[in-house]
């Protein structure tokens, strides 16, 4: 979808079941990078970031928190959606391989044991037009950071049971939400 000033946003809706949009997220954390492999990637040079987490209320998983692919990587912003009372939040991703390997698994269940709630990460899988190849491993994770649902590298549709009593049991054992303060840096000279 082009914004203003002609530049794309990675964009992702919910959508009611009589079709209405209720709500649309821009991603606010975009990619650029140079490798030493050579590799450059500009997400900026394409799209606009945006400026506002999002959370969705009244959804049938409860309030819906949403990010997209490397928001995942700001711990600030999965905290901001946690403020705002998310009990799931959804991460629709297109990690590469040697990235997705290393980190997808990790920081998904680190995100949902930081937030102590569940997160959704739909991956895309499979080499694209543009030489990358993603990683997949589409996944639930509940809020103690135990992965419900692994789709591996393929394709396909599965469910898995979400119990939004979880969250509760699992911020009574680790009240870590409830002890976080605010914190300003001092710089020593």
């Amino acid at each position: 979808m082009l914004t203003e000033g002609g530049q794309l946003a990675n964009r992702s809706f919910v959508i009611d079941p009589r079709g209405e949009i209720r709500a649309r997220y821009d991603k606010i954390h975009l990619f650029d990078v140079d490798l030493p492999t050579g590799e450059s990637w500009r997400e900026s040079n394409t799209y606009r970031h945006g400026q506002e987490a999002v959370v969705v209320t009244g959804t049938p998983v409860g309030t819906l928190g949403l990010a997209i692919c490397y928001d995942l990587r700001f711990p600030a912003l999965f905290a901001r959606l946690t403020e705002a009372s998310a009990d799931v939040i959804a991460v629709p991703a297109a990690f590469t391989v040697p990235t997705g390997k290393a980190h997808w698994e990790v920081l998904l269940r680190a995100r949902a044991i930081e937030a102590g709630l569940f997160v959704v990460a739909a991956a895309q899988s499979g080499h694209h037009e543009d030489g990358r190849t993603t990683y997949g491993h589409s996944l639930i994770v509940d809020p103690w950071g135990e992965v419900l649902l692994d789709m591996g590298d393929g394709a396909g549709v599965k469910v898995a049971d979400i119990d939004l009593s979880r969250i509760t049991d699992v911020r009574s054992r680790v009240p870590a939400i409830s002890h976080r303060r605010p914190i300003e840096a001092a710089v020593a000279q």
